[in-house]
C-alpha cells in the first residue's frame, strides 16, 4: 500500500472523534465495495484489502489514544 507512513502521520494527527466517523465512512465503502465484487462489477478487487488495512490501522491509533 502506497503512502503508508503518511497515512499513519495524518491519523495520529486526528481527535478520536474524528477517527470514529472517519472508520464509519470507510466501513461504508468497504460495504460497497464488497456488494460490487459480489456481482462481479468490481474490476480492482484489491482495494477491498486495502481498506481492511486502512479500518485495522484506525482502530490501532483509536486504541492507543482512549487507553492513554
Amino acid at each position: 500500500m502506497k503512502g503508508t507512513k503518511s497515512f499513519m502521520q495524518s491519523i495520529k494527527d486526528k481527535s478520536p472523534k474524528e477517527l470514529v466517523s472517519m472508520r464509519k465512512k470507510l466501513r461504508e465503502e468497504l460495504f460497497a465495495l464488497k456488494m460490487k465484487n459480489a456481482i462481479r462489477g468490481l474490476k480492482e478487487t484489491h482495494q477491498i484489502g486495502d481498506l481492511r488495512v486502512k479500518i485495522a490501522r484506525i482502530n490501532t491509533v483509536l486504541k492507543s489514544k482512549v487507553s492513554n
